[in-house]
């Protein structure tokens, strides 16, 4: 049985111009430790652990030109068919399915607003060892321009059961996996719009959340690091949140839940 449901986030990965500043940065920040490259075939990709456990993954960008980023992977069964339904649905292949090695398949794509995500499909990795936990991956959004076309887009793709946040005071939708009943309980993903409060270039994109215990201590260390906020911490009803920028530019969010203890970073 798959360890994760088709459309649920799990894995994510950092595309950086240099991944031994991306080690010291993220290794001071979250207390990670880092496994050996996995050398020249597979593109000297690195494994992030945490307590010994694999939590993301840094990875040396191939070309300067492509972005700094953090990307998250969306479990599927079978690449290849979630390949066909994205091209259906009005998305687009960035890169087609390929065997990565034992690991497993993946594939690139963009949805109709133009944000970029991948596929995974598990071999012998099938993605978070851990997550949900302090210096852990914990949530995705997804801000969008193009609102109408990615709903149906995400529920075509994934059978997606959606929730809107009438709450939250903004147009806000969750995503559950098929087959769930729609709620905080289950939700894997959020949907924003990237509205006029935005800047006009913000394009379409994934927003990676990692958790944290004290989010004002962690943004704290973000600057310390050489790295910039880009959203000061503020209080939602889910914890309080903090958008920021590592040293080399990928952004990020940290998030400390309303029952986490402040205090030193684990």
């Amino acid at each position: 049985m798959a360890a994760f449901s088709e459309g649920t986030p799990c894995w994510v990965d950092a595309s950086l111009p240099d991944v031994e500043a991306g080690k010291r940065f993220y290794g001071e920040l979250f207390g990670w430790t880092f496994g050996d490259s996995a050398g020249a075939a597979y593109g000297h990709y690195t494994q992030a652990y945490h307590q010994g456990r694999n939590v993301a993954a840094l990875a040396p960008k191939p070309d300067g030109r492509m972005p700094t980023v953090w990307g998250v992977y969306l479990h599927t069964s079978d690449a290849y068919a979630a390949a066909s339904r994205i091209r259906a649905a009005g998305g687009q292949l960035v890169t087609d399915p390929v065997a990565v090695g034992p690991y497993g398949t993946a594939a690139m794509a963009a949805d109709p607003g133009g944000a970029v995500f991948g596929l995974w499909q598990p071999g012998t990795h099938d993605g978070f060892e851990v997550q949900q936990q302090p210096n852990s991956y914990c949530w995705t959004e997804l801000y969008t321009r193009a609102r109408d076309a990615v709903d149906v887009f995400y529920t075509h793709v994934f059978g997606y059961v959606a929730e809107d946040q009438d709450d939250a005071g903004t147009d806000y939708r969750t995503w559950s996996p098929p087959g769930s009943v729609p709620g905080p309980a289950t939700a894997v993903v959020g949907r924003s719009l990237i509205t006029d409060a935005f800047p006009e270039a913000m394009p379409a994109h994934f927003l990676v959340y990692f958790a944290v215990r004290d989010c004002d201590a962690a943004a704290a260390t973000v600057r310390r690091l050489g790295g910039r906020i880009t959203a000061d911490p503020f209080d939602t009803p889910y914890g309080r949140i903090a958008v920021v920028a590592d040293n080399q530019g990928a952004v990020f969010a940290l998030l400390a839940e309303p029952s986490a203890e402040p205090g030193v970073q684990a």
